[in-house]
């Protein structure tokens, strides 16, 4: 097999959650022009629909749109039979629903405890609802790929220093438990399902800048990033998403790969 080869989809089918905006789009849209049958979930029904209708446009490609709150169980088994109906199978997976990082009170003897355990429950609770529903077509059809979205804020401490300097609330402490739950999960899945057939990565993203952070916030990222940047999106999210999903990975399971521009080691 040619190796640009290896990285085509043709014939398999996706799902990419929260895949409205941002991360999850750039991954949709990657395994889509690869070629991937996408489905994209999003909390709200006509959110998910606007995104699949435009990337069916833009790429060509089947798309499935659904609503999904993955906190709740059972809308998360319906989500999974519904995609698989769809296709009559389901390849790769791809949990990127989650996020609230930087929402309301963040300092942890401030913070709610209904915040913190929300935030769980959205990034580490549901993406593990995904993969147990998921998987069971992917163990029954004997291959897929599932690719966990966490964050290098399961990886470092922060300095809160970064965000004060520009008034920004920062990271809570949750936040960076429910990732670094994704990395342990995703290696212990991995360990359960891999000698199925089931292969299951996760990538831990650094910041990546939207357009709506204070320019002094920016600078001082970059310039603890050894490539001077933060990520962009668009761009540096969808080359590691596409090869977590396709054929070019069939040697890798059980890895996180960070895609933070360097921050995460330099100090």
């Amino acid at each position: 097999m040619s190796v640009f080869h290896s990285f085509r989809l043709d014939g398999k089918v996706a799902i990419v959650t929260g895949a409205h905006a941002w991360l999850g789009h750039d991954v949709a849209c990657a395994l889509a022009e690869a070629g991937a049958s996408v489905a994209v979930t999003s909390r709200e029904l006509a959110r998910a629909e606007e995104t699949a209708e435009k990337i069916q446009r833009q790429y060509g490609v089947d798309t499935l749109a659904l609503a999904l709150d993955q906190r709740h169980h059972g809308q998360v088994k319906a989500m999974a039979e519904r995609a698989h109906a769809w296709k009559g199978r389901i390849d790769i997976l791809v949990n990127n629903a989650g996020g609230g990082s930087g929402k309301g009170e963040c300092h942890l003897l401030k913070r709610r405890p209904e915040d913190e355990a929300d935030l769980i429950a959205t990034n580490l609770v549901g993406v593990l609802f995904c993969c147990k529903e998921v998987a069971r077509f992917m163990v029954e059809q004997g291959s897929g790929k599932v690719v966990n979205i966490a964050s290098m804020a399961g990886l470092v401490g922060r300095d809160r220093r970064l965000y004060e300097h520009s008034g920004l609330k920062g990271q809570p402490v949750d936040y960076a438990a429910a990732k670094g739950g994704v990395i342990a999960m995703t290696k212990d899945l991995a360990g359960l399902l891999s000698p199925l057939g089931v292969h299951v990565n996760c990538i831990s993203p650094g910041g990546f800048d939207k357009g709506e952070l204070p320019e002094r916030f920016v600078q001082e990222y970059a310039e603890r990033t050894m490539l001077g940047r933060m990520g962009r999106m668009g761009v540096d999210i969808k080359g590691a998403a596409l090869f977590l999903a396709s054929p070019a990975s069939d040697y890798v399971t059980g890895h996180n790969l960070v895609v933070d521009g360097g921050f995460s080691v330099w100090k």
